[in-house]
Formats: structure tokens, sequence, C-alpha cells
């Protein structure tokens, strides 16, 4: 009997929810951004020379994205109607705190530059993330806490990124239906 009264609470909270979350008019914004985007997109990651090897976590987190939260695909640029075009600028480290002479505490500043061809034309943006994280003295430990470091910049980047086409897209649909 008490496992029946459990489901039944779970059940009835769950409808409650999906009730709320309805006549809200709530929406994903994979929905906003296929007002944006076409389904096939073409991802390109220009690579920094300073630091190649971050091209590869971009392109694979773009390509996630299309995937899950665009719930596109990523084609070919000869397939594909619209393109996301990644520039990663760099990063730039800011030393915040010292102990016994070595920075313990710093502030990376990640730079990546966004050109979309999209159903509404041809966009493009700079995003910005800011990313604090502490730091060893070790040299060893120095070298892979910065990579970790840059990568959870990347990381705020793409969601920053991610928050600005759904944005753009829920303007698009507004733009589109007159209001």
């Amino acid at each position: 009997m008490k496992n029946g009264l459990k489901v039944a609470v779970f059940m009835g909270i769950s409808m409650l929810f999906w009730g709320i979350l309805e006549g809200c008019g709530y929406k994903p914004s994979s929905y906003y951004i296929h007002n944006l985007f076409d389904e096939n997109v073409y991802v390109e990651v220009i690579v920094d020379s300073a630091e190649p090897e971050n091209a590869p976590f971009v392109k694979d987190e773009l390509n996630r994205i299309i995937y899950t939260r665009f719930h596109g695909k990523v084609v070919p640029k000869s397939q594909a109607k619209s393109q996301i075009i990644a520039r990663y600028n760099g990063s730039r480290f800011i030393p915040l705190v010292y102990k016994d002479g070595y920075i313990v505490r710093y502030r990376v500043d990640v730079r990546v530059h966004f050109d979309m061809v999209t159903k509404q034309g041809k966009i493009s943006k700079n995003i910005r993330a800011i990313v604090e994280s502490d730091i060893q003295a070790s040299s060893y430990y120095s070298s892979s806490l910065r990579i970790a470091a840059i990568k959870k910049g990347l990381e705020k980047a793409l969601d920053q990124f991610l928050a600005y086409v759904s944005t753009k897209g829920v303007l698009a649909k507004r733009e589109a239906s007159g209001h």
C-alpha cells in the first residue's frame, strides 16, 4: 500500500509540474533556436596558433551543443544552410593572489568570436568569459591547472553563446509574429 501511495503522489506531482510548464507557455531553447538556425549546421573552429590544443575541445563542444541543444545535425559546408564559425582568440592570465612570491590564484580571460550564417542573415558576436582559479607552485600542476582553467572558460563562453542564440531566436519569433 505504501508503494502505491508513493507512486500516486509522484504521479500527481509530475502532472502538476508538467501542467505548470505547459500552462505558462514554456518552450525549450531548441524551439527558439530553430527560428534562427536551420536543422543542418556547418561548424568550423579557427585555431589560435598560440594555443592550438584547445581547438578540438571547442569543436567537440559546439558539435555537442548542435545535437543536444539545437536538436540539429552537423553537416559538411556544402549541405548546410546555417553556419557557426568560432575563432578562439586566446586567453589572458591575470595574477590575483601571491604567496611566498608565487602566484596562487589568477583570473583567466577567455575570448571567442562567433560568425554565424542564420535564417536572419549574418551575425557576429564576441564573447568574453572570465574564470578565477587556484594554482600551485609546482610547474607540473600549474600547466595542467592552466589547461583546466582555459577549458572552464571555454565552457562558460559556449554557455554564453547558447544563451545569446536562444535570445536571438526569441526575438526572431517575435519579429515574425509582429509583436
